[in-house]
């Protein structure tokens, strides 16, 4: 079974998406809203043969009957506005802007268990980075008293909504990272870089533990980096896990698909991708319940 998608949002996040769900062969996109008649983004999605339109969430709501999903790539302050409507009229939604709305989703660890949730959150993507790393390190020590995650972006694959939502990004990422870790002193730092050529999207993740098992904590955390990459294989740890004075740390890189924007920004590719994968989770979901 298809399922068919709607993308709300013309900038990075939406333009990325869109050539995940055209490469897909279980979605399809059968519109790209915008808001802006000359959007870059918008001319992206026709260029492809992906109907558009300039009327924002409205222009959606005109052609509501023609799809049963939408990624709303937009910023944390309209999807708060758009939530409520769209969940009205039955339709699910994968949220990808930092709005604290919907069910917090890693795909990794519970992706499968949400594929009939009405909205489902993908945090951010410094969250998708390293909350899988920093859920091993929860599981093989119980004793995390602190966790901070670091991540350092490209400036070019920093949008405006990205930078209007900063605030928003570090109060979902430490939820998500606090839901998902059972640890309540958590940070969540994003570094915008704007050095050229391009930076690769890294993330650091350090823990403060007491006492360590180190051996348990590699076995979860090659475990964790291993689920990440079936759905973005450019994820790789590119500084071992080591442990010296109370402080367990690693980091990873994340190299991108380069289908919008070049590889360095790994950012715009974690959280396009694991949300592609959770729609596919969904309409595999679908032709289960139709079969039986």
């Amino acid at each position: 079974m298809t399922l068919k998608t709607a993308i709300i949002g013309s900038g990075n996040i939406g333009c990325d998406i869109l050539c995940k769900v055209l490469a897909h062969p279980n979605l399809d996109c059968t519109l790209v809203a915008g808001r802006s008649l000359h959007s870059s983004g918008l001319a992206f999605a026709r260029d492809r043969g992906v109907a558009t339109t300039a009327d924002g969430i409205d222009g959606l709501f005109a052609r509501i009957n023609e799809f049963d999903l939408v990624f709303d790539a937009t910023s944390a302050a309209d999807h708060e506005a758009h939530a409520p409507r769209l969940i009205e009229s039955g339709k699910a939604i994968i949220n990808l802007t930092p709005a604290s709305l919907g069910a917090l989703c890693v795909p990794s660890l519970n992706g499968v268990e949400l594929t009939e949730a009405s909205n489902i959150n993908m945090i951010t993507c410094g969250g998708q980075a390293s909350i899988p790393l920093a859920a091993a390190i929860a599981r093989a020590n119980p004793g995390v008293r602190y966790i901070e995650v670091v991540s350092s972006i490209s400036a070019e694959s920093a949008g405006p909504a990205t930078r209007r939502n900063l605030s928003n990004y570090i109060t979902t990422t430490e939820n998500a990272l606090s839901h998902f870790t059972g640890c309540k002193d958590v940070k969540a730092i994003l570094n915008i870089n704007p050095a050229k050529p391009n930076v690769f999207m890294q993330t650091a993740v350090s823990a403060l533990i007491e006492t360590v098992d180190l051996a348990a904590t590699r076995r979860e955390v090659e475990r964790a980096v291993t689920q990440v990459q079936s759905a973005v294989p450019g994820y790789q740890v590119i500084v071992d896990l080591h442990y010296t004075e109370g402080r367990l740390f690693t980091m990873v890189r994340v190299e991108g698909a380069g289908d919008f924007l070049d590889p360095s920004a790994g950012n715009l590719d974690i959280i396009t991708a694991t949300a592609t994968h959770m729609a596919a989770l969904m309409a595999r979901g679908r032709v289960t319940e139709r079969a039986a």
